[in-house]
C-alpha cells in the first residue's frame, strides 16, 4: 500500500494528475475509471512510501486481530454512526487511524464492498476475525435501521466477553504457574544440591535411614532420566492437546474440569455468563431464538456445554419453551430457569438474561477471589512439605550419627 502519482483525462477531455493510495497499479486503474477518468501514466511510490504492514498482510507474516482491536473498532464506528457520518465515510476515517495491519486491510475492503453496493453485515462477513455474531448483529442493526444502537451493544458485550475469559484464564495460570516454579525448585534441589550430601553420608559410614535412601534414589533417578524425561514430557504434553481437540477428547477434558472443585464451577459461570449475554444481546437485538442459540454454541468454548445447548435448541425448534430443556442440564442452576421462564411469560427474555449474565459474572469474581485464597497457601504448604521432607531427609543421618 502505498500513494500511487497518476495522470489522467476526465470526460471533457482535460488532464488530471493526483495520487491515489492503492496496493497495485490495478487497483489505481480501477479506482480512476470509477470516477469517470481515463487513465494516462501510473508511477508506483518510491521505496520509501512503502508500507510493511501491507507487505506482512498479504505474505501472511502479520498477526490476526484480536478482541481488543475488535472492540476498538466497534466502539469507534457506534460513535461515528450515531453522530451521523456516512459509513463509507466513517470506515475511511478508521482505516486511516488504524494501526494494525490486518484490520486496517479488512476496513479498506469492507469499505470497498460497501461502495460497490454490499450491505456492511456481507462486507464483514467476507473478512476474517467477523464472526457469525458479530456479523447477523450488524445484520439486524441495518434491517431494523439502529446500527449506531447495536454496534454500542456489540462493544459492551465483546468487551465483558473478554473480561470474563480474561478472568477465568487468570484463574487457570496463577496456580498453574506457582506449581511449575515449585517443580523446578524442587528439581534443582534433586539434581544439584542432594547429591552433594550423598558423599559426605557415604565418608561417615552412617546407616541411612530409608527416608533418605528414597531421597537419594529418586535423585540419582533424576540426575540420570531428566534428559529424557523433559523431551518425554514435552511429547506427551503435545499428544495430550493434539487429542483434546479432537471432538471426543474435547469433551472428555471439558467433563473432567468441570468436575473440579473451585476450577470446575468457575468454568461453568464463566461460559453461562457468556451464553447468556450473548442470547440476551442477540434477542434483544432481533434476532430469532433458535438463530440465537446457534450462534451462541458456536461462542461456548466449552464443549459438554455446547452439546447440551445443542440439545436445547433442537427441543425448541421441536416447540418446547426454552426454559423446559434447560431444567433437564443438572449444573444449570434453577436461578437462571426460574429468570428465563419469568422473561418468557413477560416477554423480557433478553433482559432477564441480561440480568443472569451479570450474576454470573460476580460469581465468577467471588470464586476466582476464593481459589487464589485456598489454593495460594495450599500450593505453599504442599511445596514447603516436599523441601523439608528433603532436608530433613539428608540432615537425619548427621543427627542420628552426633546423637550416637
Amino acid at each position: 500500500m502505498g500513494n500511487w502519482r497518476f495522470e489522467a483525462v476526465n470526460k471533457e477531455g482535460k488532464r488530471e494528475a493526483g495520487t491515489i493510495q492503492a496496493s497495485n497499479a490495478k487497483e489505481v486503474r480501477r479506482v480512476l475509471r470509477s470516477r469517470g477518468l481515463r487513465p494516462k501514466r501510473v508511477v508506483a511510490p518510491s521505496i520509501l512510501e512503502f508500507d510493511i504492514g501491507e507487505w506482512m498482510v498479504e505474505n501472511g507474516f502479520a498477526k490476526p486481530f484480536g478482541p481488543q482491536e475488535l472492540m476498538r473498532f466497534t466502539k469507534q464506528l457506534a460513535i461515528m454512526v450515531n453522530a451521523g457520518v456516512p459509513i463509507i465515510q466513517s470506515l475511511e476515517i478508521l482505516y486511516k487511524q488504524q494501526k494494525h495491519p490486518v484490520l486496517k486491510k479488512a476496513i479498506k475492503k469492507i469499505g470497498s464492498d460497501v461502495g460497490e453496493g454490499k450491505t456492511i453485515a456481507e462486507a464483514m462477513k467476507e473478512q476474517k476475525g467477523f464472526d457469525k455474531l458479530y456479523c447477523n448483529l450488524v445484520k439486524a442493526g441495518e434491517a431494523g435501521g439502529i446500527l449506531d444502537t447495536i454496534l454500542e451493544k456489540l462493544s459492551v458485550h465483546l468487551e465483558k466477553q473478554e473480561k470474563i475469559k480474561a478472568q477465568v484464564k487468570s484463574a487457570m495460570t496463577y496456580p498453574m504457574i506457582v506449581t511449575l516454579v515449585g517443580i523446578g525448585v524442587v528439581w534443582g534441589l534433586m539434581v544439584f544440591v542432594v547429591p552433594q550430601f550423598v558423599g559426605m553420608l557415604q565418608d561417615t559410614g552412617q546407616a541411612i535411614p530409608a527416608v533418605t535412601q528414597f531421597v537419594i534414589d529418586a535423585s540419582d533417578f533424576l540426575g540420570n532420566y531428566s534428559m529424557y524425561l523433559v523431551p518425554g514430557f514435552m511429547v506427551l504434553g503435545a499428544a495430550i492437546n493434539a487429542y483434546i481437540k479432537t471432538p471426543v477428547g474435547k469433551i472428555i477434558y471439558d467433563n473432567l474440569f468441570m468436575k473440579v472443585p473451585i476450577f470446575g464451577e468457575i468454568i461453568i459461570k464463566g461460559n453461562l455468563a457468556s451464553f447468556s449475554r450473548t442470547l440476551a444481546t442477540m434477542l434483544g437485538s432481533g434476532v430469532s431464538l433458535v438463530d440465537a442459540l446457534d450462534i451462541c454454541i458456536e461462542t461456548i468454548d466449552n464443549g459438554v456445554i455446547a452439546r447440551d445447548l445443542s440439545e436445547v435448541r433442537k427441543k425448541v425448534i421441536e416447540g418446547k419453551s426454552l426454559t423446559e430443556p434447560l431444567e433437564k442440564i443438572n449444573y444449570f442452576p434453577s436461578m437462571v430457569t426460574q429468570m428465563v421462564r419469568v422473561g418468557e411469560q413477560t416477554g423480557q427474555v433478553d433482559q432477564m438474561l441480561d440480568k443472569t449474565s451479570e450474576v454470573f459474572e460476580d460469581e465468577v469474581n467471588t470464586l476466582i477471589e476464593t481459589m487464589t485464597k485456598m489454593v495460594e497457601p495450599l500450593i505453599i504448604v504442599v511445596l514447603g512439605g516436599i523441601i523439608a521432607t528433603i532436608l530433613v531427609a539428608m540432615y537425619l543421618p548427621m543427627f542420628m550419627s552426633a546423637g550416637g
